[in-house]
């Protein structure tokens, strides 16, 4: 979860929404790290977790990531938890919960819907503290408070 809140701090640098994600292989290397550039590329698909989810697929040389575990710094909304489901991500381990755009616990439950081909492990909770700190001090920051 470290790699993930560097690559959550990093896009808070670059003005984007503070959320890191990292792929790592089942021999527990990380293969693929990104934090949100929605804005940067103009794309509201560009979350971390897309974005790892990517580089991790084209290096691998498959849209499967059978036994890959998926590291994010916040509840992924509904989109990302479809592309963890399709993707095949084993475990999924997040840090603060998305009342307003949580797409695994809260909102829309992805992974409940019978529609939903596989469902990964879930973590929840893990970093929570430091990254709920990163995104309040950054939307403050923004409010000017």
């Amino acid at each position: 979860m470290q790699a993930a809140l560097a690559e959550a701090q990093a896009a808070a640098g670059r003005g984007e929404v503070p959320v890191g994600a990292v792929v790592v292989a089942p021999s527990g290397e990380i293969v693929a790290r990104a934090g949100n550039r929605t804005r940067e590329m103009r794309d509201p698909t560009a979350h971390a977790e897309i974005l790892a989810l990517r580089l991790a697929c084209a290096r691998a040389g498959s849209e499967r990531l059978v036994g890959h575990d998926l590291y994010v710094t916040l509840e992924p909304c509904a989109m990302c938890a479809a592309a963890i489901a399709a993707a095949r991500i084993a475990r999924l381990y997040y840090g603060a919960a998305d009342p307003k755009s949580g797409g695994v616990a809260q909102g829309a439950r992805v992974f409940a819907h019978p529609q939903c081909h596989h469902v990964p492990e879930i973590y929840d909770g893990i970093g929570a503290g430091a990254a709920e700190a990163l995104l309040s001090g950054f939307f403050a920051a923004r409010r000017g408070s």
